[in-house]
């Protein structure tokens, strides 16, 4: 049987209106010619994506009622949780035929479990973490990792293709939050070691910007030494508002749990939490995640041991 073609859909939801939600569902009612609904708790999104065509919804019940497709941007696990499975939540509200598609990074047990519980309803969960910058996603170029079966994939790409420009299926359910936990553990311990290059080529006589330009055009050239370290360490810029130290520990706890639960020592991610940790500590949690480029250097408030994870 084919599936529904996404033109017929009554409508889509976007719940969770973020610092990358946001531009999410902008570009999805601009591209797919579908009508969206959205809720999120604070108003001045749905303000401003108002002007964009999209119907700001006074509930999750209003928004995703009756919806083809439910987008989730939420920020964190426990959140999904609790929208998931609340009384009124999106279990409740499920019916036969929707899908509900998490565009946030949640742990792989939660992922699985909630596909086990919308299967029950006739749904269908998909996991669909995005990586790259919030620029990125203004422009709509964001990496989305895919934990789904082929068919719904398909049927799902063209409005993935809306805020995406590298869409891969990573496997059935689960495996897309996999592969972002995955890319957001290494993507942290190459902040760690360029936090420490920086540190010894100034402390040894080297002019940092000079440093990093020569290494991006050898072997140690990545995406993290171009925007981590040139756009962030090198002017000191570490803002709030963007991927937080918080935020950066709570990915990592969930790529310690996975090594854990294979049985992987990884204790290169444990020197990374021991640095989060630290920042935290010292009052920059709220910060760009880079930030641990101060406490390395000796500028921050604190110093970290590598240690373990709590």
């Amino acid at each position: 049987m084919n599936p529904t073609p996404l033109s017929s859909a009554p409508a889509i939801a976007f719940v969770g209106l973020g610092v990358m939600g946001e531009p999410m569902c902008r570009h999805l009612v601009q591209k797919s010619g579908l009508p969206v609904r959205a809720f999120d708790t604070q108003p001045e999104p749905l303000q401003r994506l108002a002007a964009q065509g999209v119907r700001a919804c006074a509930s999750l019940a209003a928004a995703v009622r009756g919806a083809d497709t439910v987008w989730l941007s939420l920020p964190s696990g426990e959140v999904l949780h609790e929208v998931a499975r609340a009384s009124d939540g999106l279990l409740a509200l499920a019916h036969a035929g929707q899908t509900v598609v998490d565009l946030g990074t949640s742990p792989v047990d939660l992922t699985r479990a909630l596909a086990a519980q919308f299967a029950q309803r006739g749904a269908v969960f998909v996991d669909a973490p995005v990586a790259r910058t919030r620029a990125a996603a203004e422009a709509g170029q964001l990496s989305v990792m895919v934990g789904a079966e082929p068919a719904v994939f398909e049927r799902l790409l063209p409005l993935l293709g809306t805020f995406g420009s590298d869409v891969t299926r990573c496997g059935p359910v689960g495996c897309g939050q996999v592969v972002k936990i995955l890319n957001n553990m290494v993507l942290f311990e190459t902040v760690l070691a360029l936090g420490e290059a920086k540190a010894i080529g100034e402390r040894a006589g080297v002019d940092v910007a000079l440093l990093f330009d020569t290494l991006a055009k050898g072997s140690a050239d990545s995406f993290a030494l171009r925007n981590h370290g040139m756009k962030a360490m090198l002017p000191g810029d570490f803002p709030e508002r963007a991927f937080s130290v918080r935020y950066a520990r709570k990915d990592l706890l969930h790529a310690l749990r996975l090594a854990e639960q294979t049985g992987v020592d990884a204790r290169g991610a444990h020197t990374v939490d021991g640095w989060l940790r630290a920042a935290i500590d010292a009052g920059l949690g709220d910060r760009y995640h880079p930030v641990i480029s101060r406490l390395i250097a000796g500028t921050g408030h604190a110093h970290a041991p590598a240690g373990q994870s709590d």
